[in-house]
């Protein structure tokens, strides 16, 4: 595996099903045939869809609309984490300990919340 592949979903064989379905929604900004793939999860917290693509390089000063896979290169990958975890309000949730409307802000959904939560033990007993 290439350091680059730790920031997409090709390190995990993907795409996934979840992934395929992407194809074609206009609620990520998918409108072009191809987006689902082009645009899929890439960087720490898996930036996903056309518009997440647009806005997040536009605020970041990249070019991810035209160049998607800067999101896998590690520079990317954590200021799109950075990007996502600030305009998403989600330090405030952190803080107040709120780790179920952090899941659903980032995934949609509770998909990998128990692994989350036994991670996160594991870093608050060491780190604290």
């Amino acid at each position: 595996m290439s350091p680059g592949n730790c920031f997409t979903s090709a390190r995990f064989g993907g795409p996934t099903p979840t992934q395929v379905k992407h194809e074609g929604r206009a609620d990520l900004g998918n409108t072009v045939a191809g987006d689902g793939s082009k645009y899929r999860g890439r960087g720490l917290i898996q930036i996903t869809g056309r518009a997440n693509y647009a806005a997040c390089g536009e605020a970041l000063g990249v070019g991810l609309v035209n160049q998607p896979e800067r999101l896998e290169q590690p520079q990317y990958a954590c200021m799109s984490a950075a990007w996502f975890w600030a305009t998403k309000g989600l330090n405030t949730l952190a803080d107040a300990g709120n780790f179920e409307r952090i899941t659903r802000r980032i995934n949609g959904g509770l998909n990998g919340q128990d692994d989350r939560l036994a991670l996160w033990k594991k870093a608050s007993d060491v780190l604290a």
